[in-house]
């Protein structure tokens, strides 16, 4: 296991007053064990108490062969896994289970007694995974570097009357040639006046000589995911009514960055950008919140939006992602990923963000 954010875990536990959990989410067995699981409608589950008598519950349908520094327990699909987890839950004691942990497994949990009570425990590795180790910050660098090469070269395809589904084929191979072979998500492809949808479905409509198209990708590296949105324009430089909403959304996410640094609030970014597109005419344009936190998964615990108070630690890492969206029109949104450091922050990407006509 990863002793040291093991050691965490339980810190907080401590803090808390919590003896015992039980970890159950993919990406939260990965961040603690360092191994992926995917265990469909079976139960793996790591327990986890501030006395360090951890156990991994498996099934034997998912072989483990190297050593992951916890004593496991298997079980097979004609066992109870409930039957062998409450051989290791101290009965007497509260029990924090992962929020979204299957109601049929918190039910027999439930029924058979298995806890003096059950709390949501999620929260408590929500907030440890949202500062990034060093190791994490490394990872996330370098996911965010070969993304900037994976969007140069996919500007370097855009090719009139090919289709937004074509782009996002291409897209595919371009990351594999990058040594990325899954995606951080569906990536929106979304040529004019398509981009005025923020989650545009990628479709058929085909790239034509004076549109702008906005490309939001992002591909899983060792893991950990990379984020990024530019909106640029083929074969005509934009309108000057466009240029001019465009430049808006550039300084709304340099705004974003500029409010970026310890002790600051997530909401103190978000009011940045979203004060900077209200002030030029363009507030009710802008219908999302400014960011998502991002690492293991694309969106992390955590979001840039007006009603998150939280504090902005160092080791967190965000995008900040303005955008106008104009119906029927053009939708334009800039998308960078962000380390908040001891003294301010770090932006992972490095792709222009200057008007590109391409």
């Amino acid at each position: 296991m990863k002793i040291n954010r093991v050691n965490k875990l339980i810190e907080k536990m401590n803090e808390q007053s919590l003896d015992q959990m039980l970890v159950t989410s993919p990406a939260d067995l990965f961040y603690l064990t360092g191994k992926w699981f995917h265990p469909g409608e079976r139960m793996i589950a790591l327990y986890i108490n501030v006395n360090g008598n951890h156990k991994l519950i498996v099934n034997k349908l998912f072989p483990i062969y190297e050593d992951l520094g916890v004593e496991i327990l298997w079980y097979t699909d004609t066992d109870n896994p409930i039957a062998l987890l409450s051989t290791v839950v101290n009965k007497n004691k509260t029990l924090g289970v992962d929020k979204n942990w299957p109601s049929h497994f918190l039910i027999k949990l439930i029924e058979n007694n298995i806890g003096k009570a059950f709390v949501n425990s999620s929260v408590i590795l929500d907030r440890i995974r949202m500062i990034k180790d060093e190791e994490e910050i490394n990872l996330m660098r370098k996911s965010s570097q070969l993304n900037d090469k994976v969007m140069l070269d996919l500007w370097k395809v855009l090719e009139e009357g090919k289709s937004e589904k074509y782009f996002a084929s291409v897209l595919t191979e371009i990351y594999e040639k990058h040594g990325v072979n899954k995606l951080s998500f569906k990536p929106i492809i979304a040529t004019s006046p398509n981009g005025a949808d923020p989650h545009h479905e990628t479709g058929n409509d085909t790239l034509k000589k004076g549109q702008s198209i906005v490309l939001d990708i992002g591909g899983i590296y060792n893991s950990y995911c990379s984020d990024m949105t530019r909106t640029v324009f083929f074969g005509a430089e934009p309108s000057e009514r466009h240029a001019k909403i465009y430049n808006i959304v550039k300084n709304a996410n340099l705004k974003g960055i500029e409010a970026v640094k310890p002790g600051a609030k997530f909401s103190d970014v978000d009011k940045a950008a979203r004060n900077y597109i209200e002030s030029e005419g363009y507030g009710e344009f802008f219908t999302h919140r400014t960011g998502h936190s991002i690492g293991i998964e694309t969106h992390d615990f955590g979001d840039v939006s007006s009603i998150n108070d939280d504090e902005l630690k160092p080791g967190m890492i965000f995008s900040i992602e303005p955008g106008i969206y104009l119906k029927d029109d053009i939708g334009v949104r800039i998308e960078d990923l962000v380390l908040v450091t001891k003294d301010g922050c770090e932006v992972l990407n490095k792709v222009s963000k200057e008007i590109t006509v391409l």
